[in-house]
Formats: structure tokens, sequence, C-alpha cells
């Protein structure tokens, strides 16, 4: 395993209609690693004729190219052979992404793993799509239902998991039989420029997948403006969420989106505490707390919070917090300075308005990288934005409840339904929470347990459509109904 940093950044290069390319602009982006400040990584900054490139090549696959046209055993073998060209770059592929991400190297490699059985089950389940026939319209129709693959996909991706949010994706929309335009997170696209070459090492026809990296403002929005573009896939804020809905609007294309989160945990009182502390603490500091669906409120029952309050901060006290190349690590580096600062600015307001700091709420380890220590308040005033706003840093405010019926409300005040985890020892409790509460994944006695077969997304503000399982597959077909007629034409003019 590779645990040291590079002499110079590595150079990447756009993909575009199965060829690596400069694309038609002379800028280069170089990402620093926000862990240690040097630079790690170098790709062009791709201009409006890069993405219309790519778009001309992706909608020139789809409609005259074989991957649509092919049975769904040859997707299938394809895409298994994708799997395991990952799966033997798995350590390098970590590592990029370890210095463009700041997360721990074990961290990276596990996601990058993870994804390889996301790829395998994608590659399984496309065999598995079908349509359906109605025999029970009366003697004369027989309908069908055909399930079709929907077309381009313009695929944007963020900066905290890259790898692992586009095998969310790309696999399912391929073995629908779409072809695509991903523009990667413009600081951390290493490793999708770099599954490029593994997806040409496969035999994937070209113009099937197409890469451009740069400025989202400038290659990313010729896909929500193009009509060209049948579907965008985007995963990141709200905020820019609202953006892409708008200028969708012009061209009435299909959205997905995975949006923000203010995810809750709720611990009753007859949680097991050290096993619920545990896992809150994981929950909310795993990948330095940019996490979409991790924890950063939690809701503890009034007769136990002070205890669990303690427990947990003994646990985050704890979290080793340092140089992600470093075995042992667990929580790397924050994005950039300004995304510190930003995460800083949360804590230091809500102190402010008279928040009680529990533990961290400061800057910690090298002040080469962006590093912030795990950080718990309490007392936090009910209006404060700490409890409102997706903060994206190891940040968890205390709220403490009395009843259930309070915990439900308090869950479900906000504008984001992305997921929740519930601690309890309590079947029905538990099963009345999971009925309830206002959120597109929730886990109980756990979080962040995740797998291929199950379908992810978020409710209210937090986002539309579901990727991953059978579904994933879906998001990315169209129906189309046929009815057939089976006997002669009754006359309707004499």
């Amino acid at each position: 395993m590779i645990r040291s940093l590079p002499a110079e950044p590595r150079r990447f290069q756009m993909f575009i209609n199965g060829r690596f390319t400069d694309g038609a602009g002379t800028e280069l982006m170089t990402r620093l690693s926000p862990a240690h400040g040097v630079p790690v990584a170098q790709w062009p900054s791709g201009v409006v004729a890069d993405s219309e490139a790519a778009i001309a090549a992706a909608r020139a696959a789809f409609d005259h190219g074989p991957w649509p046209r092919i049975g769904a055993a040859g997707r299938s073998a394809l895409l298994f052979r994708v799997a395991d060209l990952i799966e033997q770059k798995a350590e390098e592929l970590g590592y990029v992404e370890c210095l463009e991400t700041g997360k721990p190297l074990a961290q990276a490699i596990g996601e990058v793993r993870g994804a390889v059985d996301v790829w395998r089950f994608a590659a399984g389940a496309c065999r598995t799509m079908s349509g359906e026939s109605f025999n029970n319209l009366g003697e004369r129709v027989l309908a069908l239902v055909l399930r079709q693959p929907l077309g381009v996909i313009g695929v944007i991706t963020p900066w905290n998991f890259p790898f692992f949010i586009l095998a969310e994706r790309l696999p399912f929309l391929l073995a629908a039989g779409c072809t695509a335009v991903i523009k990667p997170a413009e600081a951390t696209s290493g490793t999708t420029l770099m599954l490029c070459e593994l997806l040409l090492q496969a035999g994937l026809p070209e113009g099937v997948v197409n890469v451009v990296s740069g400025r989202g403002a400038v290659v990313g929005q010729v896909l929500l403006d193009s009509p060209q573009v049948d579907m965008v896939s985007f995963t990141g804020s709200t905020t820019i969420g609202r953006k892409a809905i708008e200028a969708s609007a012009q061209s009435i294309k299909k959205l997905g989106l995975e949006l923000g989160g203010k995810n809750p945990h709720i611990v009753f009182a007859d949680a097991k505490l050290d096993e619920a502390a545990d896992g809150v603490a994981f929950g909310m500091a795993f990948n330095a707390g940019q996490c979409c669906v991790g924890g950063s409120r939690l809701l503890v029952q009034r007769s136990v919070a002070d205890a669990f309050t303690a427990k947990l901060a003994d646990k985050m006290r704890r979290i080793r917090v340092g140089d992600p190349l470093e075995e042992g690590t667990q929580v790397g580096a924050l994005f950039d300075e300004a995304h510190m600062r930003k995460v800083l600015g949360y804590v230091d307001e809500s102190l402010g308005e008279g928040a009680r700091l529990v533990c961290g709420g400061k800057r910690t380890a090298s002040e080469q990288g962006f590093f912030v220590a795990p950080t718990l308040l309490a007392n936090v005033p009910a209006g404060s934005r700490l409890l409102r706003d997706e903060i994206f840093g190891p940040v968890l405010a205390v709220i403490p409840f009395d009843t259930y019926e309070d915990a439900i409300r308090i869950a479900n005040d906000s504008e984001f339904g992305l997921s929740a985890s519930i601690w309890t020892q309590d079947l029905t409790l538990a099963l009345r929470a999971v009925r309830e509460v206002q959120a597109g994944r929730v886990w109980v006695n756990t979080t962040l347990d995740n797998g291929p077969e199950t379908p992810l997304g978020g409710m209210k503000q937090s986002g539309l459509g579901r990727d991953a399982g059978l579904t994933g597959i879906e998001e990315y077909t169209e129906l189309k109904t046929a009815h057939i007629n089976l006997q002669p034409r009754q006359a309707w003019i004499a």
C-alpha cells in the first residue's frame, strides 16, 4: 500500500468519444492535497465546446451505436469485466482518492472495493429487467409494456465520495442501455478519469461514456441546458439542486437529485448507550463529517441525556484525526481551507448565541492541512443555523427530548429528509419510528450501513428519484405501452 506523497502531480486528460484529450481549452487545474498542501493532480479545465463534443459523442453512441441494441447478456459481461479491473486497481485508485479528498487511505481503498460490489450487482441485475403483458383487456386487444433505455444521461458528481457515488449511478445507467457524459467535481476528478482507462480495457464502445473535467458553471451547465441530454443525475447541495431544476425547465428533462441532509440520530433511554455512543460518533465523524447521510443532530431522551453526552464526548475525544496516509488515522482533512473556515464559523456563531462546547470546536492536527477536531455542542438555541443548515463537517448538536412524539416532531422539523438513525431495544418503538421519520434511509441500532441491493435517495428537499437496487436501473429507463389489435377492425365510418 502506497504511503508517501508523489514527487509531482499526476497529469490527467478528459475522455471524449473513446479518446483521451486536453480538449479545446488551454487552462490546467491543479489540486493541492487538503491534508498536506502539495500539488497531487492536474487535469484540463474544460470549456463549453468540450461538453458539446462529449454530448455529441454520447448522442451518436445512443442513437446509432451498438450499446443500447446488444442483449443484456453482453452489457452484463462488460460490466463484470469493469468490476474485475477496478478490483485489480483498488489500491492505486484509493491512493489517488486519498490525496485528492483528504480522507484516510484505508477508507479510500475500502470505498473503491465497495464500488466493485456495486458494479457487480448492476452487472447481474441488468439481466433481470423486463416489461409486462396485459392479457386481460378482452379478446380483441393485447397490451405490452416495454421498458426502454432513456437515452443520454448527464452525471454530475460531488467531491466527497467521487468514485463511490459515481458507482451508484454509472453501472446502473449502462445496464439500462444508456450512454453518459460525466462531469466530476472540479477538485476531485482523478479517479473518474482513471476509470476511463478501465472502461477502454473492458471494451466499452466509443462514445458510450465521456468525461469532461472543469468548472460546473461552465461544463456542467451545458449538460443541464442541452436538449440532446435526456436526463441529468446530480449529487450535491440543495442550493445547487434548485438551480439544476430551474435550468432543466427549458428542455423539460428528467432529473435525479441526491441533495443535502440535516440527519438526526434518535437515542431513546432504553438504548445500549455504549454502542449508541460509538455509532453516533462514527456517523457524525466519518469522512470528517463530509457525508450527506451522516448524522449532525443528536436527539437524546432527557433522562439519559447527560450520561449519554458524557459517553459520546469521551468517544469523540479519542477519534484519531491526522495525516490520511498514516496507518490508524480515522478522520482526515476537510475539503479545503474555505470549507474548514465555514465549518468553524458555524461553531463560533453557535457559541456566540449561547451554546456550550462539550468537546472539539477548533482546528487540530497539522497546520499544513485543514483538520477540525470532532465537535459536540449542547444547549444550542432552537433558532440557530447550526440546527437548520447542512454544516458538512464533524459537528454534532445535542437536542434533549421527553417523549416519543417529541422525538419524531423534532426529527421531522427540517426541510431535509435524507437519513435517520434510531437507537432503542424496543422493537415496537423502532418500527413506529421507521414509519414516521421522514427520511429516505433509516437505520436501527446502526448507521451508514448500505448495500447495492437497496435503493437510496431522499424525501422533501433532499432529492428526487432513487439510485441503486433494481430501482437504480429503472431510473434510467422509460416505459412504453403498446396496444395490439388482434381482430378485424369494426368500421367507425359507414
